[in-house]
């Protein structure tokens, strides 16, 4: 595994620390008055999602982990765990449904994911960056209201609400970000 320096950190970097994996979620670099520059890093464990706040200087030495990344088939839910197919192999791997978090209902049947293994262990997955989703109700269009940048809210039909533009009707498809859960263009 390749070492890094302390000041190197950056979100989303994986390190090995403490006997564990986590992530990097947010790094900022502090200079104080008196002493040397050093990174506070807030770290997310990947196995079981727990918080950590360290510090790092310049001289610390961390191992960098390079995870794998697999594209795997969505089979179904059981038990609150994802069970998810390689496509090549036909291997499954279970993971549990709070890894996608609030992105949860944005994950259909038959869908491609990207799944995250270190070794053999599969420890992340993210959806794509955009999903095409079916309105299932909405306001219907009021004509001449069409000022610039107005929106309307709208319930897709995995329950989530959103916002779209004043022309898109009931039972459209349209394309989500997965990421910022915003209305992106019709499908």
């Amino acid at each position: 595994m390749p070492k890094i320096n302390g000041n190197e950190i950056r979100p989303g970097n994986v390190l090995e620390h403490n006997d564990g994996l986590w992530t990097a979620v947010k790094v900022d670099h502090v200079k104080p008055g008196k002493g040397g520059a050093f990174a506070q890093v807030e770290l997310r464990n990947l196995r079981n999602g727990s918080k950590l706040n360290e510090r790092f200087r310049s001289a610390d030495k961390v191992e960098r982990v390079r995870l794998e990344q697999k594209d795997q088939q969505f089979l179904y839910e059981n038990d609150g765990m994802l069970v998810f197919m390689d496509t090549t192999t036909y291997e499954q791997v279970e993971l549990p449904a709070e890894i996608l978090g609030d992105r949860r209902p944005f994950l259909q049947d038959g869908m491609t994911v990207v799944v995250e293994f270190h070794e053999a262990e599969a420890l992340s997955a993210s959806l794509p960056q955009k999903v095409t989703c079916k309105i299932a109700e909405t306001e219907p269009v009021v004509k001449g209201q069409t000022a610039a940048n107005s929106f309307k809210p709208a319930i897709l039909d995995n329950g989530i609400k959103i916002m779209v533009p004043p022309f898109v009707g009931q039972d459209e498809l349209v394309v989500v970000n997965t990421e910022t859960m915003e209305y992106t263009e019709r499908a």
